[in-house]
C-alpha cells in the first residue's frame, strides 16, 4: 500500500476538521475525495501534505508523515496542488511550472517532464511565455497541475481542481488527470463535481463531518442511489 492512513484526527484550534478517519491508496490509482463544504476534505490533503499537524497513523511508503516536515514530503514524492491554484500571477507560464522542481537536481528528467506537461496541456505550450495572471481559470489550473507534476510526484494530492471552471476546459481537465494517473503516478482528488470524478476514479470516499461515511468502488458508489441524490443531483 502506498498511502496508509488509520485512526486520523485534525483540527484548527478547538474545531474538529477531521476525527478517526481511515484511508488506503495503492500505487497508480485513482481515489476521489466526495463531501459537502466543510467535510474535511481540504483538510485532509492539507496533513497529507504536512501543512497541518495530525494525531494517528499517516504512513507513505512505510514513512511515517508525522516525521516530515512539508518540504521534506514533497521529496519523498507528495506533491500538493492547492485549491485556489497560488501560483505567482506575474511570472510566465514556464517559470511557474519550473518552481515546481524546485528541489530536484536531476536536469535531464526535469527538461522530460517539462515536455511531458507541455504535451499532457498543449494551451501552455502556446502560451509558454505568457503571464499566468492573463490565462483564464481554467488555463491557470492546468498550470498550477503542471507545477505539481514538475516535483515528480510519486502521489498527486489535487484539491478542487474543477471549480471556477468553463464546462470546456473541466473536461479537458479531468481527462488530463485521468491520464496522469494511467501514467503510473497515484492521485487523491478532493472534488465538488462528483459525477466527473466518480467518472474517472478507481475508488472514492464519502466525508461528512469529518467521518468516512461511505466508500468503495467508484462505479459502484455512481451508482448508489442515495450517492445519486445527494451529490449527484440524480433520483
Amino acid at each position: 500500500m502506498m498511502l496508509e492512513i488509520s485512526g486520523l484526527s485534525a483540527g484548527y484550534g478547538k474545531a474538529i476538521a477531521l476525527e478517526n478517519l481511515n484511508l488506503q491508496i495503492k500505487a497508480g490509482e485513482l481515489v476521489t475525495v466526495l463531501g459537502p463544504n466543510g467535510a474535511g476534505k481540504s483538510t485532509l490533503l492539507k496533513v497529507i501534505s504536512r501543512a497541518i499537524s495530525s494525531q494517528g497513523q499517516l504512513q507513505f511508503e512505510g514513512h511515517s508523515l508525522h516525521d516530515y516536515s512539508t518540504e521534506q514530503v514533497v521529496g519523498l514524492g507528495i506533491c500538493h496542488c492547492p485549491e485556489g491554484r497560488r501560483l505567482f500571477p506575474e511570472l510566465t507560464v514556464a517559470k511557474n511550472l519550473q518552481l515546481g522542481a524546485y528541489l530536484r537536481r536531476d536536469k535531464a528528467a526535469v527538461a522530460a517532464d517539462m515536455d511531458r506537461v507541455l504535451a499532457l496541456f498543449p494551451i501552455l505550450a502556446e502560451r509558454e511565455h505568457q503571464i499566468v495572471s492573463t490565462l483564464s481559470g481554467g488555463q491557470q489550473q492546468m498550470v498550477a497541475i503542471g507545477r505539481a507534476l514538475m516535483g515528480g510526484p510519486k502521489l498527486l494530492l489535487l484539491d478542487e481542481p474543477s471549480v471556477g471552471i468553463a464546462h470546456r476546459l473541466k473536461l479537458e481537465i479531468f481527462s488530463a488527470i485521468r491520464q496522469i494517473c494511467d501514467s503510473g503516478v497515484a492521485i487523491l482528488m478532493a472534488e465538488q463535481d462528483a459525477q466527473s470524478a466518480l467518472h474517472i476514479a478507481d475508488r472514492a470516499y464519502v466525508l461528512e463531518h469529518g467521518h468516512v461515511a461511505q466508500e468503495g468502488e467508484a462505479k459502484a458508489l455512481a451508482s448508489d442511489d442515495r450517492i445519486r441524490k445527494i451529490y449527484l443531483g440524480i433520483g
